[in-house]
């Protein structure tokens, strides 16, 4: 089971904190994982939609942060206990 931590972060759903998570992790020399699915016990959280979460969430990181992250983060869809959830890396 995932828990959260300096590195590791929780979110159900996407929303609008997303660019303050996403600078935190990247101040951070080590970077970090956001996860968007799952809730703060470490359970898969079934999100309707994930191909345009994703998307809206890679606009949400390229246009709303400055100097561009671009390179610096990737997402990609994983499946934990067949829930589908998104996990953003964040590489320093």
């Amino acid at each position: 089971m995932l828990k959260e931590s300096n590195r590791i972060e929780f979110k159900e759903k996407l929303n609008d904190k997303l660019e303050k998570e996403i600078v935190a992790f990247l101040n951070n020399q080590e970077g970090g994982i956001l996860y968007i699915g799952i809730d703060d016990n470490g359970n898969p959280v079934k999100n309707e939609n994930l191909d345009e979460i994703q998307l809206k969430a890679a606009d949400q990181i390229k246009n709303n942060i400055l100097p561009s992250p671009l390179g610096l983060f990737d997402i990609v869809i994983e499946e934990i206990n067949n829930i589908s959830i998104m996990k953003i890396l964040l590489i320093v």
